[in-house]
């Protein structure tokens, strides 16, 4: 025995047992070391006794950790290491930590000397406990230097083996990645912590014939579990748990970006948002790991999350309870028990997932700092953040206790009186029984914290009855399809639970529909095209407002339904780049046009982006926030831009185009052609204006142009000179073609002011003509004749008292008076002051009109096409009146009839039967 330089034998090994916290360990030990002490090192005796962390901590280092004993004695050189000053009195960063490797195993580890990477994190491991136990080293650094043992272990594997295979296989054009969660992810691992890791590759591709991206680096990331696993003599490396990836055991050890972002989006649930919080790059690509954090940050922040997101966490927290810790263990259990280390985390994570999106500050994956940042954004009371902060520090500090000992994953405090007696005093506590009262206090504590926090209430979804529907077989399928996903189709449990909540709030508005069966069916179709419904239901969960549109929009146009289910996406693009709540102006659309990129010979990004914004103001309708003019205005803006700059696109700048009928009063609806007129000399270019704006895609059309009110219509040139119009409305115009022209507009090109004023000139004249007012209602009369539908009372356009009606009583009016003004409302404000109508009238005749284009707008916009008439069919015209806004049929049908019967009694008063 070498025990230099005083032989003390037996005796001294006795004393320094004696006083311990285990004798027969701490002497087996000193024993052995005495036994393979080296011959030329500095003696035992004084090693221990003049330790530089004092000979107490030393021995209490040997009491407690039977693997740490073990390890001294096995290699008797490493208590030699620790003796050094620098070694143990000081913590170690990551590069100094890499230079003892490097040290020992040289620039890097092959599979022959994995033994000298296992030696190495043993020593560290011993380290890292002696500090702990001699209380030199706070929470904080004991976990960072336990991660960082960690992280450099699981680098210099995957190092090794990917340059291996690599070598062996050839090099993928795509970066790979490893990920650590759970507590190595926080950098607050413990002493035998399971290190939770996902595998993770750029892109998918095909290396060689015979192997894909996807086989290359599955093999290389079972290569680098496997090495983990081997046991050894020397201890195992690390337990590497991979059960936290997608899918779990059942998923493959690596995904690529594309696939972990499909799975989170469409199958994630709170546990593995909780376990993301937590997610680090520590090995291979950082900028693939930054990536994958970016991409899923929406998935673990939720800018709004749903309502049910405590109780859930309260449910996991009940099956750990009941199926892993079991009911006797509950008190006893530091981690997952009653008041553990666990419900510490669940409330700190609980209130990053809400919060976390508004204050970045909370994307923290360490629980003590996210802690103190809840403190500092006043989310936790200053009182429960220090009640949780000390009771982490000191259930962390008895879980390292208890793993110290042989670097086990236990996080049981012992039943058995000695071993807890033995606990307490390692911990600085007189007795068993103290001990056991702090820990019962501090656990106590954190749980009320957690209930306060933490819901415990499930409301139960209401029943709703499904007799709002006509099919209603059909529609419980749907809805229970909705739930649950074809028979083929994996839906997660979060998703169904969510969708549980979705269901009344989805009835209550399909409730209100016209037509609740299209709606329905409309949804399931939106919620297939939409892929991640999971995403998808918890987003409309937790914005009513969102699905209010959505079964607004389904149930009001077919067009616009068609159009979601065909781009889902543009439902984020409008409720989330465009304000919805404001109108874009013409400059707006053009400045916007002019960005698109045109690079491509085909016109599909001008036709989707009107598209778009065609859906962006029939939104704004449904919803109620634009009124029938605004969106008129909007409509009529976004066809004159898209018309300007397909005039400047394809050259045709030298054309003047007039605008004229209600594009040129700037009160277009839904399906509208644009009425124009050419002015000038080149007929190609008009020729090509109006065929590519009208030539049709996937993407729809541009807008479709109407020039038929040129000079004699179809069978007429396309472009006439300013004289040619001038010459042909001074002689051969017909009276109705006179009368047009009240809403004539310039539009663009270099004529645009010459062309006005002739309009006005002949314009003027044809109004002072004797038999005007004749001549206005013949015309009336031959369109009622050409283009009604053969039932006037359906007729809501031509028919008696229709819109068209209302439209030729201002515009006889107008002429009459020489009032120039293309828009009806405007026109109608200036007969006001003219005093030929009066107040009364003004409002009355406003009042019928708008109330008949709003009947036209909501059935136009259905499926975004010209209609003139009611349907005959009965259950049509009573979804026509709950879409304007009726309950009850008999109320609409009487506001029709009066509305048309105000508009014919002016009408027939001021037009038909007045004097000239």
């Amino acid at each position: 025995m070498m025990l230099r330089p005083m032989d003390r034998g037996d005796r001294w090994i006795r004393e320094k047992a004696a006083a311990s916290l285990d004798p027969p360990q701490v002497e087996t030990t000193l024993v052995q070391l005495g036994e393979k002490w080296p011959a030329n090192a500095t003696p035992l005796v004084d090693v221990v006794e003049q330790f530089p962390l004092g000979e107490t901590a030393l021995i209490h280092l040997l009491a407690v950790s039977s693997i740490c004993a073990a390890r001294l004695t096995r290699n008797p050189e490493t208590l030699l290491w620790l003796y050094q000053p620098e070694v143990c009195l000081a913590p170690r960063g990551y590069a100094e930590m890499l230079n003892e490797l490097h040290t020992l195993a040289g620039d890097s580890i092959s599979e022959e000397n994995f033994g000298a990477l296992r030696f190495w994190k043993g020593r560290e491991m011993t380290r890292v406990a002696l500090r702990e136990l001699a209380n030199v080293a706070p929470l904080e650094e004991t976990t960072a230097e336990l991660s960082q043992i960690a992280e450099i272990c699981l680098r210099r594997v995957f190092e090794h083996w990917n340059a291996e295979f690599r070598q062996r296989h050839g090099s993928p054009k795509a970066e790979f990645a490893i990920l650590a969660l759970g507590k190595l992810g926080g950098g607050e691992l413990n002493h035998s912590s399971d290190v939770d890791l996902l595998f993770l590759y750029s892109d998918e591709g095909q290396l060689s014939p015979h192997l894909s991206y996807h086989e290359f680096f599955n093999r290389l990331a079972k290569k680098i579990l496997e090495t983990f696993s081997i046991p050894h003599p020397e201890g195992s490396l690390l337990r590497v748990d991979l059960r936290l990836r997608p899918e779990g055991s059942a998923g493959p050890l690596a995904r690529s970006l594309e696939s972990m972002e499909n799975y989170y989006a469409g199958f994630g649930e709170t546990w593995e948002r909780l376990a993301l919080i937590k997610a680090r790059g520590i090995g291979g690509s950082r900028e693939l790991a930054y990536e994958f954090l970016r991409q899923h940050q929406p998935f673990i922040y939720p800018k709004s999350p749903t309502p049910d997101l405590l109780d859930e966490i309260a449910n996991i927290k009940r099956r750990i309870e009941r199926d892993v810790v079991g009911h006797d263990e509950l008190e006893r259990d530091v981690k997952l028990g009653r008041g553990g280390i666990r419900e510490i985390e669940f409330v700190v994570q609980a209130l990053q997932l809400i919060h976390g999106a508004r204050h970045a500050f909370l994307q923290e994956a360490s629980t003590l700092k996210a802690l103190r940042g809840l403190r500092q954004l006043d989310l936790l009371p200053r009182d429960e953040v220090l009640t949780l902060d000390k009771a982490y520090r000191f259930l962390r500090r008895v879980e390292h206790r208890l793993q110290i000992e042989a670097e086990q994953q236990t996080h049981t405090v012992p039943r058995e009186p000695e071993a807890l007696r033995r606990l307490a005093l390692s911990l600085r506590f007189s007795s068993g029984e103290r001990f056991t009262v702090a820990l019962q206090e501090k656990m106590r504590r954190v749980r009320s914290i957690f209930e306060r926090v933490i819901s415990k209430t499930h409301a139960e979804p209401a029943k709703i009855d499904l007799e709002i529907f006509s099919d209603q077989k059909r529609a419980a399928k749907a809805l229970a399809d909705l739930a649950q996903g074809p028979a083929s189709f994996h839906i997660a449990p979060r998703t169904r639970q969510t969708f549980r909540r979705l269901r009344p709030v989805l009835l209550e508005w399909l409730a209100k529909a016209a037509d609740p069966d299209a709606t329905l069916n409309q949804f399931v179709r939106f919620v297939e095209a939409y892929g991640l419904r999971s995403l998808l239901f918890e987003l409309l969960v937790t914005n009513p407002r969102l699905l209010e549109l959505l079964v607004k929009t389904f149930d009001a146009s077919r067009f616009a339904s068609e159009l979601l289910i065909r781009r889902p996406q543009l439902l984020d693009e409008i409720t989330r780049s465009e304000r919805l709540d404001s109108q874009i102006a013409l400059e707006e659309h053009l400045r916007r046009l002019a960005s698109l990129d045109l690079s491509q010979t085909s016109l599909d990004a001008v036709r989707a982006y009107r598209q778009t914004q065609l859906l962006r103001i029939l939104l704004r309708d449904v919803l109620g926030l634009a009124t029938l003019s605004e969106s008129q205005a909007e409509l009529s803006s976004l066809a004159e831009a898209c018309l300007i700059f397909m005039t400047k696109l394809l050259g045709s700048e030298q054309l003047t185009i007039v605008a004229l009928g209600k594009f040129g009063g700037r009160e277009i609806s839904y399906g509208a052609d644009l009425d124009i007129l050419f002015v000038g000399e080149d007929i190609r270019s008009a020729q090509n204006l109006v065929v590519t704006m009208a030539q049709p895609s996937a993407e729809g059309n541009v807008w479709a142009l109407d020039a038929r009110l040129r000079p004699e219509g179809e069978k007429g040139p396309l472009v006439c000179s300013l004289e040619a119009y001038q010459s042909y409305y001074a002689g051969r115009a017909q009276p109705w073609e006179l009368q047009a022209l009240t809403r004539t507009r310039a539009v663009t090109g270099p004529l645009q002011s010459e062309f006005i004023e002739m309009a006005k000139r002949v314009w003027r004249d044809a109004g002072q003509h004797v038999d005007l007012r004749l001549r206005i209602d013949n015309m009336l009369e031959r369109i009622r004749r050409e283009r009604g539908s053969g039932s006037d009372f359906l007729d809501f356009k031509t028919g008696i008292g229709g819109i068209i009606e209302g439209e030729f009583l201002v515009q006889a009016l107008q002429m009459r008076e020489g009032i120039w003004e293309p828009n009806w409302g405007r026109a109608v404000d200036r007969l006001c002051e003219s005093g030929r109508l009066t107040d009364s009238e003004i409002a009355n005749l406003k009042d019928a009109y708008s109330f008949l284009r709003r009947c036209e707008s909501v059935l136009r916009r259905y499926d975004n096409k010209s209609v003139s008439a009611f349907s005959s069919d009965p259950d049509e015209q009573r979804k026509a009146a709950i879409r304007l806004g009726y309950e009850e049929f008999d109320v609409f049908r009487e506001r029709y009839i009066d509305a048309r019967q105000a508009i014919n009694a002016l009408y027939n008063r001021l037009v038909r039967n007045a004097p000239d």
